[in-house]
């Protein structure tokens, strides 16, 4: 809230350099942000009694929004990479797998490994649970377990993430 949307009966004003300029009625404190030619701006309304500040708004909205801008560029998004396997699958194209996965997960992403089944492999889908935990055993120096193993559907899923140090 700004200047004449502010309707509490007293407020605590905070002058424009930062200094406490006391518990006073809202029209005196308008009154003083009119006469330094910038508005009164409610900082915070839950306080007893609310506390406003003389500031400059355009300015405060400024810097509002490149703090805002500032702290989400440094915010990591983690992404999901999934590497799907079969159930025959042969051994050196399990290793490639592995080493994509590898690279994933020193990314930071999380990586989700699913064994698809077709056909009649679905009939065997429990034999074939040991490929998922050969496939975590062999990255357990640098990711853990996030998700157990979970069948969905056609499909046998596992989420590894990176470990923390």
């Amino acid at each position: 809230m700004i200047n004449e949307q502010i309707r509490d009966r007293e407020v605590r004003l905070i002058g424009e350099n930062g200094e406490q300029l006391g518990i006073m009625s809202a029209k005196d404190a308008m009154k003083l942000a009119r006469e330094a030619e910038l508005d009164l701006v409610k900082v915070a309304p839950m306080a007893k009694p609310p506390v406003c500040k003389i500031i400059d708004y355009g300015k405060y909205r400024y810097e509002m929004a490149r703090k805002e801008k500032e702290a989400r560029k440094k915010q990591k998004t983690i992404e999901i990479k999934e590497v799907r396997l079969s159930p025959n699958i042969d051994v050196n194209d399990l290793n490639t797998k592995i080493n994509n996965a590898k690279k994933f997960i020193s990314k930071g992403n999380k990586v989700k490994i699913t064994l698809r089944f077709r056909g009649r492999e679905m009939a065997h889908m429990q034999d074939h649970r040991h490929i998922l935990e050969d496939f975590a055993k062999e990255l357990e120096d640098i990711a853990v377990i996030d998700k157990p193993i979970k069948q969905e559907g056609r499909s046998l899923t596992l989420f590894l993430t990176e470990k923390k140090q």
